[in-house]
Parts: structure tokens; sequence; C-alpha cells
């Protein structure tokens, strides 16, 4: 199976502010297109927010949109994606809206425009689950978490 360049995928999107920008890849071979603040807003350590991009997207059937930080945020001010990958579903068309959390010591201020997360999109297997009684053994078998020594 030949594998998805980004050339080959066409992804429609719908700019619900258009005052912001269509998101595009900084530079070739990166994984992910930024997404943008549509509003100013600060957070405190500990708080959580819930931050809209005026941004829509129809990702592509057998496919989903992962919203990733953006691992400068992450490393600098402590800000997250709470449920880090958020995801967006093939079949969903409202905006995208990005699960902040802020990890850090000190309150952050964002401005509208800012780049707040990233989102990648991936091939997805679907699958069915089938009950059974016993599960074939593994190298691993019941280790449990942390067992490999990591």
């Amino acid at each position: 199976m030949k594998p998805t360049k980004a050339a080959d995928m066409k992804i429609s999107v719908k700019r619900l502010d258009r005052e912001l920008p269509v998101p595009t890849h900084s530079h070739s071979g990166d994984a992910g297109v930024d997404l943008y603040t549509a509003i100013d807003f600060s957070m405190q350590p500990g708080d959580r927010l819930l931050v809209p991009t005026g941004l829509a997207v129809a990702v592509p059937d057998g496919h989903v949109g992962l919203v990733c930080p953006r691992s400068g945020l992450a490393v600098k001010q402590g800000i997250s994606v709470v449920n880090g990958p958020g995801v967006v579903d093939s079949g969903y068309r409202g905006e995208v809206k990005v699960a902040l959390i802020n990890h850090g010591t000190e309150k952050v201020q964002f401005t509208r425009g800012a780049r707040i997360a990233q989102l990648l999109v991936m091939p997805v297997v679907e699958q069915e689950l089938v009950e059974v009684d016993e599960l074939a053994v593994s190298e691993r078998d019941i280790g449990g978490f942390g067992s490999t020594g990591d």
C-alpha cells in the first residue's frame, strides 16, 4: 500500500472567522498545521479553558484529526491540551475548539491569532472488538504498567 503524501490529500476547511489565516504547514515534512485562537484570553496556573479556533474542517473518511499541544508552549509556559490529543472525527463539521490547560506556575496571556495547538490528520483503522475467553500469550503478557522497565 502506497503511503499517503500530504500533496495527495486535500482537506476542506471553512474559516468561521475570516480574519484568521487558513492553517498551513510551516515547513515541508511537518506533521501538523498550527491552530490559532479566535479570542484573547489568559490562563492562571491550573486553569482549563475551551478555546475556539474559528475553523471547521472536513477530515476525510478513514482519517482522524488529532489536536495536539505545541511543544514550545508546553516547554516554555506549561500550556498543553487537556485531553491531548483531542479528536476530530471525520463526520464532525462544527468549530474545532481546543481544551487547554496551564500546567505552568505563571499566568499566561494569548492574543487573538496566536498559535495554540496543532492539528494532525492521520489514517485510522476501523476495529471490531470480538469477545474471547482467553487472549493469546505474548512476550510481555500480563506484566502490567511499567513492566518493561522504562
